[in-house]
């Protein structure tokens, strides 16, 4: 309540013009500090990796709309009015994050009203402040109204399944394959082909080899060391917030302008949810079962190559939680790498990443986008969570959605679109 109390007094102080100071102004990065706040939020509340990417979008797609609204440059994501071309843009941004979040992460509200609170403080007072704080809440209030009916809720399952090749556990979230997507016009599309049948040669060389390389009684200290890097349970960033560290860093490097960095993240970050749809369809519809079941399980699968071997245990030391077909990982990665290399209009663009589970807290560096999601995808084998035919149809669906975002969303209102030989 005393938080509450002393933000109404802010935002007050500064409407009337006897708060901080206009020349006492110092700049602030709202989308990597509103954006820190939202990995923070799925961390604290352990959410799924489709719950975290819908968050995700929604608070860049809000930051975008409000900020292109003052500038007016180029096509809405979600909320097509003009926002008043004087309202300042860090404060519009900042209003919009936070009210999206307040609304989606109810219970550290007064956190994130402590927060805003802080960046107007530090912006100081002046009309243009106050007019973007009032655009740039209107603009997140609707863009939470907007995807209040998309589908996310209420949590549906689908139930275990039994027999050779199929996935045996009960898992939730399978809501997600019907959500309505941010930008791509049909997300069904991109749902791959089914995985290679058991009785084939594909699927008996894709078993020896996640038979070996994820075998947990083989000591392989690397490959279990980029499993862990990459595995990010229940109460990490999820894969998605990754991807979204690693566009905030890079864009931090080159020191985007705001609009160009609200611009990245939106289209990032929708790409990304966007995927999870897809990717949820795919498991729903294939129900393909896991290594470990395959594999202890192989004298049923009718193919004369594999061997069965009742005691084999995954190198991550889990069957896994969802159908094996395809790779979310892998999709994520695909869709984070695609978006990011289109973005920039290179893949030759180095970083450093520690991921929250990289073993130590110790960072790897990667000379691309691609080589990152290679390792990534790779990794799911490595602790015998998925096949390659997994990894690589992930990939695939990851690709193909992060390409209809980039040729679709967020064009130039005038001139030359942003996607092409250089998506700018």
């Amino acid at each position: 309540m005393v938080k509450k109390l002393l933000f109404a007094a802010l935002l007050g102080l500064v409407a009337s013009g006897l708060g901080v100071p206009a020349a006492a102004r110092v700049d602030i990065d709202a989308a990597r500090s509103w954006n820190e706040r939202a990995l923070n939020a799925v961390r604290a509340n352990r959410s799924t990796d489709a719950d975290a990417a819908r968050l995700y979008a929604m608070v860049n797609v809000a930051m975008y709309d409000a900020v292109n609204g003052i500038t007016r440059t180029r096509a809405p994501a979600l909320v097509p009015d003009r926002g008043p071309r004087k309202a300042d843009e860090q404060a519009a941004a900042a209003a919009a994050a936070h009210a999206v979040l307040v609304r989606l992460d109810a219970t550290r509200a007064a956190d994130y009203d402590a927060a805003l609170a802080a960046d107007l403080a530090r912006l100081g007072n002046g009309q243009g402040v106050t007019t973007g704080v009032a655009w740039g809440r209107s603009v997140g209030d609707r863009v939470v109204t907007a995807r209040a009916d998309d589908g996310s809720t209420p949590v549906e399952s689908q139930p275990a399944g039994a027999g050779p090749g199929v996935f045996r556990a009960a898992w939730s979230g399978t809501q997600y394959r019907h959500v309505r997507p941010f930008a791509v016009a049909d997300p069904s599309r991109y749902v791959p082909g089914p995985p290679p049948t058991l009785d084939s040669v594909l699927y008996a060389g894709a078993f020896a080899e996640v038979a070996v390389l994820g075998d947990a009684a083989l000591t392989a200290p690397d490959l279990l060391a980029t499993f862990q890097f990459w595995s990010l349970p229940a109460g990490s960033d999820q894969p998605p917030g990754e991807w979204l560290r690693i566009a905030l860093a890079v864009a931090g490097d080159r020191r985007l302008p705001l609009a160009d960095e609200v611009r990245l993240t939106a289209l990032l970050t929708m790409a990304l949810s966007d995927t999870s749809v897809t990717t949820v369809a795919t498991k729903y519809t294939y129900q393909h079962w896991r290594p470990t079941t395959a594999i202890r399980e192989a004298d049923t699968d009718n193919n004369p190559v594999t061997t069965a071997d009742p005691t084999w245990t995954a190198r991550a030391g889990a069957v896994g939680g969802t159908p094996e077909y395809v790779s979310g990982h892998s999709s994520y990665s695909g869709a984070g790498a695609a978006a990011l290399q289109g973005f920039f209009c290179t893949d030759a663009i180095g970083f450093a990443l520690a991921t929250d589970s990289a073993p130590g807290g110790v960072a790897r560096t990667y000379a691309g986008f691609s080589k990152a999601a290679a390792e990534a995808g790779r990794s799911r084998v490595f602790g015998g969570q998925h096949f390659e035919f997994s990894n690589q149809a992930g990939l695939e669906i990851g690709r193909g959605v992060a390409t209809e975002v980039l040729s679709t969303s967020l064009l130039r209102a005038t001139g030359p679109t942003h996607f092409g030989a250089c998506p700018r």
